[in-house]
């Protein structure tokens, strides 16, 4: 039967994002193996120290080398930097000369997690506990009954430094925050969602049993704590001091659903993008516009501190790049573009009232591009330009890469931000790019694996 005049307008005027398993079942397949290799990124970075340690190791075993300001370099030359142990530059050099503009890829490596304070070790009633002051924005009740494991690393007084990881490895112990059984919880009941547990009730187990001797130990189970971890690691309590220590859900990635369609990890908000450009990075062979790909620290705190965006480090490697290059770099940044690759909330049915379903993104639907972040009237938003959008739009396009259009949720409930406001005021064009996200900054967030492939593919369309 022949199509009416309003079915062929609704065709050609109309348009829906596809299904990616409907329109290209191929691609199943094709995102399965891409994320095994993903999967293992999640599990040995857990912390952005360690994010950065598995960075250099990938790039190193494709031929990068440590950046050298004193020296030249050609087309498909590969160069890295690291900033402190906390964020990482990676370039490959292309065809084209500097001055016509290099190809920006900003994610982010560190996670909302629970920091241990400066002097974390106490007893109370006979159990040993850490005390920690949470990072970045979480649900707090989200953490308790939660195995927890335990990274970061100690400086000792004589300047050793000593790497720490409780918690990961099969037979290793793990930590955990305790609850109220609902037995006994009729006033924490009455508390605001948000309150359900408190930062000061963010206490984590670490032990029971005290420290055996003939004179009264007056913290018996601290010091029982103290002198295992002594054992291990040669540390006192004095050495907390001068420690980053993070405490992280101990879950290793996962499938999830009975298709396995979906990756359940702790930290992919936003180690899906850092994961993913940094393979579109290394697949970079010798492209037309030299590459920067950036995973840096702080974003969930707001960027600052110097392994942030919102400092020189990122301007000062660009600045280098140019000097190396004999090139202006005022015009380097002004003939740039980048990607601010961030997930962003995908819809969840369960909780449908506080997305904008038009303009929601979906699971299964691609990438999705953010043409602003900010909060209800785009407060703190880089808000990217129409001329940017058709030029990244076209540049997936050409390449097959499904893709969406995604707010982070409805206007009045409240909004977020991402590293683009801060590659804005460098004079670069930018525009937010990157993989919905369920339960984001929880514990456990997810991911489609499909979506995570056509990331990668974005990416590896932008850098072509």
């Amino acid at each position: 039967m022949d199509k009416t005049i309003g079915q062929k307008l609704q065709d050609e005027l109309t348009f829906k994002f596809p299904h990616i398993g409907k329109e290209a079942p191929e691609q199943t397949e094709e995102a399965e193996m891409f994320c095994q290799g993903y999967k293992r990124f999640l599990d040995n970075g857990k912390t952005e120290r360690e994010c950065v340690r598995e960075a250099v190791a990938m790039l190193e075993m494709q031929g990068y080398v440590p950046f050298d300001s004193s020296k030249s370099y050609r087309p498909g030359d590969k160069v890295y930097q690291v900033n402190r142990g906390k964020a990482i530059l990676a370039t490959t050099f292309g065809t084209q000369g500097l001055e016509k503009g290099i190809r920006i890829n900003g994610a982010h490596i560190d996670s909302p997690r629970l920091d241990l304070k400066p002097n974390p070790v106490y007893e109370k009633n006979d159990l040993a506990y850490f005390k920690t002051h949470y990072y970045g924005g979480i649900r707090k009740y989200q953490w308790a009954t939660t195995p927890l494991s335990m990274h970061g690393v100690i400086i000792k007084k004589s300047g050793e430094i000593i790497e720490v990881n409780i918690g990961e490895k099969e037979g290793d112990p793990v930590f955990c925050i305790t609850d109220l059984l609902p037995h006994l919880a009729a006033d924490q009941n009455e508390r605001k969602l948000r309150d359900g547990l408190k930062g000061e009730e963010l206490n984590v187990v670490i032990g029971s049993l005290p420290f055996n001797d003939d004179a009264e130990i007056k913290e018996p189970v601290k010091l029982m704590a103290l002198k295992l971890l002594n054992d291990r690691f040669g540390i006192t309590e004095a050495d907390f001091l001068r420690a980053e220590i993070e405490m992280v859900p101990a879950q290793k990635a996962s499938d999830v659903g009975l298709d396995r369609s979906i990756i359940g990890a702790y930290g992919q908000d936003d180690r899906v993008c850092a994961y993913t450009a940094l393979m579109a990075e290394i697949d970079a062979v010798k492209p037309e516009y030299t590459t920067l790909t950036i995973l840096a620290d702080k974003e969930e705190v707001g960027s600052d501190g110097n392994t942030g965006l919102n400092s020189h480090f990122v301007l000062h490697f660009i600045e280098d790049l140019a000097e190396v290059a004999h090139a202006n770099v005022r015009s380097v940044l002004r003939n740039s573009m980048c990607l601010s690759s961030d997930v962003n909330a995908a819809y969840d049915p369960t909780f449908a009232s506080v997305y904008e379903e038009r303009n929601a993104c979906y699971l299964n639907k691609g990438c999705v591009l953010t043409k602003y972040t900010g909060v209800r009237g785009k407060a703190g938003s880089n808000d990217a330009s129409a001329e940017l959008m058709a030029k990244v739009i076209a540049m997936m396009e050409k390449e097959g890469v499904y893709w969406q259009i995604g707010e982070l949720g409805a206007v009045d409930q409240g909004g977020g931000g991402t590293i683009a406001k801060y590659v804005a005021a460098m004079d670069v064009d930018v525009v937010d790019l990157g993989v919905p996200i369920l339960s984001m900054h929880s514990p456990f967030e997810l991911s489609s694996k499909l979506d995570v492939y056509n990331t990668y593919k974005a990416f590896k369309a932008f850098y072509k």
